[in-house]
């Protein structure tokens, strides 16, 4: 291997790292802010600002893109609602009554849900080492959301916030479905400001029904809410997706996906140290129940020339 192909994979896998780091600080947000701003209007304010970011780098494309845009309005409309309206908003619900560590821990399910949700879309066979995945992440998350008392699940009392954070996760794995069918005709970076522009005029509705129902009153400036807001959506979007983006370009979408599931590790180490959180024993074996669980149903082996 030359040099400059290790130069290429380590910068691969520092921004892989890079990446999940600042998605992980997303979880740490939505525990620490529940008090400070309300789940939508959190929301709101980081695509507000994603958007306001991302306008200055993409708008050219979008307006070059504009008629296969209007084409595939119903396309964009779905995957809009799905992967910016829903998904993130779900999450910062779910940060009212669960821990960062179980949102990051849930979020790192959303592939089992994919094989679960192709099997049903596109009858797409679910392999032995699928079936075997799919068992351990169930048993991780049961393990997590009961808090190792199987009895609780007769009494249906376990965190709400888990199952919103259940909900999110089936949220992303069928935007991550649509992804794969992107109409060839839309770029990047046009793909990703309509759908950001979408989502947040989706959200509108719902962020003024908030202001208007609840007594919260946003003041960005001097306030960690400027700041976590601005984090969201500079560091949690825009920059996450650049670095995600030159990661799967040097070291491959797989690596970077094995790197992604450690977002459990980042995201209970910034709840330890910024909001006190404690890392059990629970959410070790859960952790590694998830992880190895989601290894073992993307495994694909590989195809050599005996095989075929």
């Amino acid at each position: 291997m030359s040099e400059d192909n290790k130069k290429h994979i380590v910068i691969g896998y520092l921004c892989a790292f890079a990446a999940t780091l600042f998605w992980s600080g997303n979880f740490t947000v939505a525990r620490g802010m529940t008090e400070n701003i309300p789940p939508v209007s959190l929301a709101f304010w980081r695509w507000t600002t994603a958007v306001l970011l991302l306008m200055p780098f993409a708008l050219k494309a979008l307006l070059a893109d504009w008629g296969s845009i209007k084409n595939n309005l119903p396309y964009l409309v779905i995957t809009s609602i799905l992967g910016v309206s829903l998904f993130n908003t779900l999450i910062y619900i779910a940060g009212h009554t669960t821990s960062a560590m179980n949102l990051s821990l849930i979020a790192i399910t959303f592939p089992v849900f994919i094989i679960v949700i192709s099997r049903f879309l596109y009858n797409e066979t679910i392999t032995t080492n699928k079936w075997l995945g799919i068992i351990l992440v169930v048993t991780g998350i049961t393990t997590l959301v009961t808090k190792g008392n199987l009895s609780i699940l007769k009494e249906l009392t376990f965190s709400r916030g888990d199952l919103w954070m259940l909900l999110a996760a089936i949220t992303f794995a069928l935007y991550s479905i649509l992804l794969k069918h992107k109409p060839a005709g839309l770029g990047t970076r046009s793909f990703q400001l309509s759908t950001f522009l979408l989502g947040l005029i989706f959200l509108l509705p719902f962020y003024t029904w908030e202001s208007a129902t609840t007594d919260f009153q946003i003041q960005l400036i001097n306030n960690t809410t400027f700041y976590s807001i601005l984090y969201l959506g500079l560091f949690a979007s825009l920059f996450s997706y650049i670095l995600w983006g030159k990661a799967v370009e040097n070291i491959g979408p797989t690596r970077s996906s094995i790197i992604y599931y450690t977002l459990p590790i980042f995201s209970g180490l910034l709840a330890f140290i910024l909001l006190g959180e404690k890392i059990e024993t629970l959410h070790l074996i859960s952790m590694l129940l998830i992880f190895v669980g989601v290894l073992i149903a993307i495994y694909t082996p590989k195809v050599t020339a005996s095989t075929k």
